[in-house]
């Protein structure tokens, strides 16, 4: 099996830097313009799946056209909390912030999600969709940058940290799926 993992194309929040996790913005003008110039670009996938986001929704419509897509709530992206909204700039003089930077981004953040359980979250989804239509011969997953991450974190062989599988907007990893043994293994075959 062949997957293909999107991250959405750029809002206004991502192109002002702020943190965007579960706000609901549309794209910008830039990110639809992204979208579009990849549905030329990508092999057409069998299913698509998902994150329920705005932002997500409009990428999967404009870079695949008219195909059925699934939205899966737990693709969704991490929740930063009381830092939503915000740059790094207006955030540099709150302590919990830098205590939150200073500690790679992994604990809690006030109010939001933390690393190790938004992880699980998409894993686990990521992996019974894999189960679940193993016979599909290719998938494209729409998601954010946190979550194709986590996945990349979890899955991809050789094993590489987080940060290390961050993609801009639009940007995207072809990956080949490979199962033995109930593990899930993905292997990179190309990234744009």
């Amino acid at each position: 099996m062949e997957i293909i993992l999107l991250r959405h194309g750029a809002t206004q929040g991502n192109l002002e830097k702020r943190y965007i996790g579960r706000t609901d913005e549309p794209l910008s003008m830039e990110g639809v313009l992204q979208a579009q110039a990849l549905l030329s670009q990508l092999p057409y996938p069998t299913r698509i799946f998902t994150s329920p986001y705005l932002r997500c929704r409009q990428t999967v419509e404009l870079a695949f056209g008219r195909l059925d897509y699934y939205c899966v709530q737990d693709l969704r992206e991490f929740d930063f909390g009381r830092f939503e909204g915000h740059t790094a700039d207006e955030l540099a003089g709150d302590a919990e912030y830098r205590q939150w930077v200073d500690g790679d981004c992994q604990g809690p953040c006030p109010g939001g999600d933390n690393q190790e359980a938004f992880s699980r979250r998409c894993c686990e989804a990521f992996a019974s969709i894999i189960q679940q239509y193993a016979d599909c011969p290719r998938m494209a997953f729409v998601l954010h940058g946190g979550s194709i991450m986590a996945i990349m974190e979890r899955f991809a062989r050789p094993k590489q940290s987080f940060y290390s599988y961050h993609l801009g907007n639009c940007q995207y990893y072809i990956c080949r799926v490979e199962t033995a043994d109930g593990q899930i293994c993905l292997t990179r075959e190309g990234e744009g």
